[in-house]
C-alpha cells in the first residue's frame, strides 16, 4: 500500500510541476506583452539584465557569462551602444579594455518597462481575483519561494 501511495504522490507532483511550468510560462509571456522591448533580441536583453544586476563589465567577461564567443558578443554590444542603452569607458585597472555599463536612458527605460508590467499585473489581480483569492495567491507565493530559494 505504501508503494502505491508513493507512486500516486510522485504522479501528482509530476502533474503539478507540468501545470506550474505551463502557467508560469503563460504569465511570463503576458508580462512580456506589456513591455515595449521593441526590436531587442533575447541576447541583447540578457546583456542589459546582466549589466544591471552585476554592474559594469568588459565585452569578454559578458561573452563568458553569456556563454558566447567574444566575436558573437561584438554585434550585440554594438547594437546596444547605437541604441543608446550601453556606453563604454576605459577600464581603470586595464586601460586596454573597455568597461560597458548601462546609460541613464537605459535605466529610465527599464524602470518604465517594469512599472508597466507591475501596473498590468496589479490591475489583473484586482479585476480577476477576490480578496480571498489574493490571500491564497500570497500563500502560494510563499510556497514558491521555498521551492526556489536556497
Amino acid at each position: 500500500m505504501v508503494a502505491g501511495s508513493t507512486s500516486r504522490q510522485a504522479a501528482r507532483a509530476s502533474a503539478l510541476a507540468h501545470d506550474l511550468r505551463a502557467q508560469l510560462g503563460k504569465l511570463k509571456r503576458r508580462l512580456r506583452e506589456q513591455s515595449q522591448v521593441g526590436d531587442l533580441t533575447p541576447s541583447q536583453v540578457s546583456v542589459l539584465l546582466r549589466l544591471e544586476k552585476d554592474g559594469p563589465a568588459t565585452a569578454s567577461s559578458l561573452a563568458r557569462t553569456e556563454a558566447m564567443r567574444p566575436q558573437s558578443m561584438a554585434p550585440v554590444i554594438a547594437a546596444l551602444e547605437s541604441a543608446g542603452l550601453v556606453s563604454g569607458a576605459p577600464d581603470p585597472s586595464d586601460g586596454r579594455q573597455t568597461l560597458l555599463s548601462l546609460t541613464d536612458a537605459c535605466r529610465q527605460w527599464a524602470k518604465k518597462e517594469r512599472a508597466a508590467r507591475q501596473d498590468w499585473l496589479t490591475r489583473m489581480l484586482q479585476a480577476r481575483l477576490s480578496p480571498q483569492e489574493q490571500d491564497q495567491l500570497a500563500a502560494s507565493i510563499e510556497l514558491l519561494k521555498r521551492l526556489v530559494d536556497d
